[in-house]
């Protein structure tokens, strides 16, 4: 406990000194985030808190992780740097789509090919057990590069990814440390303390952004830990073996996830490439909706941590069933807001209407009293020549 609490402590000091010198680069060589149409800031500000973030990660769990004990280790952070300088640079010179995936492939493949983090079983969610070696490394793929893809898509307010990342970081790491699994705790809390030093300067309003270089990292990190976490859990060897483990996993990382699935569904059914910006994130849908970015914050991690909730009690249905009664409330929930942002928007529209009509009458009335105005003007006038 006391190594957990020195590497989170650490994380945290490193952090939370680095980024106000970041935020004084940033001013001095211009390097912001500059608002358009689609962003909810209004001013510069910088994008690089992701440098901060990895300084505190990588700073705390070297000094933490003893190499020669978890040799997979030496991977994950090749992975992580890949990931690190893809997004950086897109921070800085914006990149296309296809060279973001391409470093995220690359990332992964590390990851499969050399950690061993892979999906070799789905333990009975949707009736499959041990997998083929194609269909195993196609999932691994897939399932890393939409976790990746899941925390970028979600950093759209100020907050909100890195609280859902704290959020995961501090339950993985818990289950971690109570199968004594040390690494990979430790792993896990280095992250957790560098993100509670860098929301203090990203709650609302943010003095920085984290930008892909952070969110990319978050994402990758959470990827490693739900695999394991997946293939640990599931196994009934395990110290703490989890019944319906899938399902927990990805209810820890359920909005996220969901929210990144639904943007991409949606996008591709109108013919549009998943990579392609809009407003239909949920936290968009709930601004929409009236709320703040505080509040938005607030709602989708109480969302979060009610999905998990539901999981762990839950569990002795089985993933499938347990998959279906979330999935059955996630969809419930966006359709609500789905319905109030229509009436919304048409109460608003009903609104601007009205206004239009008596703005009008208005004008007419005015226009009608000056023409009575004008005629008796008139009148007077011939009368007295």
């Amino acid at each position: 406990m006391f190594d957990i609490l020195l590497t989170a402590s650490v994380a945290f000091i490193i952090t939370f000194m680095a980024i106000p010198v970041i935020i004084k680069v940033a001013e001095e060589k211009d390097l912001y985030d500059i608002p358009d149409e689609r962003k909810l800031h209004t001013k510069l500000v910088a994008s690089l808190g992701g440098i901060g973030i990895v300084a505190g990660f990588l700073l705390s769990s070297l000094l933490s992780i003893q190499g020669y004990l978890n040799p997979e280790f030496q991977y994950f952070y090749a992975a992580i740097l890949v990931v690190f300088f893809i997004g950086l640079k897109d921070d800085i010179v914006i990149l296309s789509a296809t060279k973001k995936m391409l470093g995220q492939i690359i990332a992964a493949s590390i990851l499969i090919h050399l950690g061993g983090i892979r999906l070799d079983s789905m333990y009975g969610f949707l009736g499959f057990e041990q997998l083929p070696e194609g269909f195993s490394l196609a999932l691994s793929y897939l399932t890393i590069i939409v976790i990746i893809n899941s925390f970028n898509l979600i950093d759209g307010i100020d907050g909100l990814a890195s609280s859902l990342g704290i959020l995961s970081m501090v339950i993985f790491g818990c289950y971690f440390y109570a199968i004594d699994y040390q690494s990979y705790a430790l792993f896990a809390f280095a992250m957790s303390g560098a993100l509670m030093a860098f929301i203090i300067f990203n709650h609302h309003p943010a003095k920085i952004f984290m930008g892909d270089s952070g969110s990319l990292v978050l994402g990758i990190i959470n990827a490693i830990l739900v695999i394991k976490f997946i293939n640990v859990a599931s196994s009934p060897f395990a110290a703490v073996h989890i019944q319906g483990a899938v399902a927990i996993g990805i209810a820890i990382l359920f909005v996220p996830l969901l929210d990144t699935l639904r943007v991409f569904s949606i996008r591709i059914v109108n013919g549009r490439s998943p990579f392609s910006p809009d407003r239909n994130h949920v936290h968009h849908l709930l601004l929409d909706n009236g709320m703040n970015q505080i509040t938005v914050t607030l709602v989708c991690v109480a969302a979060n941590i009610l999905f998990v909730v539901m999981a762990w009690f839950g569990r002795f249905l089985g993933s499938n069933y347990l998959m279906l009664v979330l999935l059955c409330v996630a969809f419930t929930a966006v359709g609500i807001l789905f319905y109030n942002n229509k009436r919304r928007k048409m109460a608003i529209a009903r609104r601007l209407y009205e206004d239009a009509r008596s703005d009008a009458a208005s004008r007419v009335v005015t226009f009608v009293k000056k023409s009575e105005q004008v005629q008796e003007e008139t009148k007077i006038a011939e009368l007295t020549k």
